[in-house]
């Protein structure tokens, strides 16, 4: 779900040539599985198009290709901070709400998005609100990128093991 968001929010500001995102579990537990109806349902009505999402497990060579690696929630940044072959990769790995002024300044502990796929239509909705109050950030940090003629490639999302956001 967050890949997606993220996709439409920057082609929303004319940025989708310029940047890639993409998005994998931390394990391949779901890998070749669609998107969960539910959050397919949430994209849905806000005209966003899931139907070829397909969840896929992460890649170690992806730390090299990869400029920014977000994390939904606290076990998934710590897996990716600990997967880490070095320093500069490390640094790469940021939680996605650490771009939402809301929890930007708290722990990482505390800017874990929960994994809705245990829950109801209403959790899945609570967690879209989450993802859309970082996506400002995440496109200034793009926009600021950009600007300084730093190389950004791609851009991943690294979702839950269920492979449900």
């Amino acid at each position: 779900m967050a890949a997606l968001m993220l996709a439409s929010a920057l082609e929303a500001e004319g940025l989708d040539g310029r940047v890639t995102v993409d998005s994998a579990g931390t394990t391949g537990y779901e890998a070749g599985r669609p998107i969960d109806p539910r959050a397919a349902r949430r994209l849905g009505a806000t005209q966003i198009v899931s139907d070829r999402h397909v969840a896929r497990e992460w890649q170690d060579e992806w730390f090299r290709e990869r400029d920014l690696i977000l994390a939904l929630d606290v076990d998934h940044f710590a897996w990716l901070r600990e997967a880490a072959p070095d320093q500069e990769s490390m640094d790469k790995v940021r939680m996605l709400r650490s771009f939402d002024p809301k929890v930007s300044g708290r722990d990482p502990l505390d800017q874990g998005i929960e994994d809705p796929w245990y829950g109801g239509q209403a959790d899945f909705d609570a967690v879209w609100q989450q993802i859309h109050g970082a996506l400002p950030g995440i496109i200034r940090h793009v926009r600021s990128a950009l600007t300084q003629a730093v190389p950004i490639q791609r851009r991943t999302v690294a979702e839950p093991a269920a492979g449900t956001l």
